[in-house]
């Protein structure tokens, strides 16, 4: 219910307030399992995309914003409920597996989920290759993926900003893509291959030049220094 009324009020007030450009809105089906793969250019992205599609859109957000207590603690937590947040413990390894395994819980049960196959925020504007849970999560569930470009939401709430902006946002759903048609989600091979087919879609609506590598922050100590340059010698 908390969902429900939170969409009803957020979705026509978001609309009114900022008036996004939305393109492609049908290619998103009004119920039904659907995964969203989109760039990542503002903290603000999940709450635009789950308010301008055509059904709420269940995504990832830190368990912290679930936590809090008292009462900015309890609105935090009502807000992030309502726009359809899924807490979970972020991180590599098991955490992300068990992120996955969360966004597969959402799509089984029949709503839709977005994701963002770089994994973080470009800060330069560029779109970063893919992480092939995106194309895992697709295969899994059996569902097609609507690949989603986002422009603007970077000037709306820019890094480090707590408040938003006014700033044009667009957003662009294209045609469904159907990942299966590239194998099984146990062949790598697939994975890569349909994870490198969403990006290229993504590509084409938002226009961003493909930095051609990941997106990752800073390495955390000397430890992950050396994890890193062991996988790329040139990250030294």
């Amino acid at each position: 219910m908390v969902r429900f009324l939170a969409r009803l009020i957020l979705a026509p007030l978001a609309r009114l307030v900022f008036r996004p450009r939305i393109v492609g809105r049908r290619n998103v089906p009004k119920r039904g399992a659907v995964l969203l793969a989109s760039n990542h250019r503002s903290f603000i992205d999940s709450v635009v995309i789950t308010l301008v599609a055509r059904q709420s859109v269940s995504f990832l957000a830190k368990s912290d914003y679930f936590t809090g207590r008292g009462l900015r603690g309890g609105i935090s937590r009502m807000f992030f409920t309502g726009v359809g947040a899924v807490p979970v413990v972020r991180g590599a390894g098991q955490a992300a597996q068990d992120a996955l395994d969360t966004g597969l819980e959402v799509l089984r049960s029949g709503r839709a989920f977005a994701i963002f196959p770089e994994g973080t925020r470009s800060l330069d504007g560029r779109l970063y290759k893919g992480r092939t849970g995106v194309a895992w999560l697709a295969l899994t569930a059996g569902v097609p993926v609507v690949p989603v470009a986002l422009t603007g939401t970077e000037k709306l709430q820019p890094v480090g900003s707590r408040k938003l902006h006014r700033a044009k946002v667009t957003v662009q759903f294209g045609e469904p893509i159907d990942v299966s048609v590239f194998g099984e989600a146990s062949s790598g091979r697939a994975r890569r291959q349909a994870t490198d087919a969403i990006m290229a879609a993504i590509q084409r609506l938002s226009g961003q030049e493909e930095a051609g590598a990941y997106n990752e922050p800073p390495a955390q100590g000397i430890r992950e220094r050396v994890t890193r340059a062991l996988r790329n010698p040139n990250e030294l």
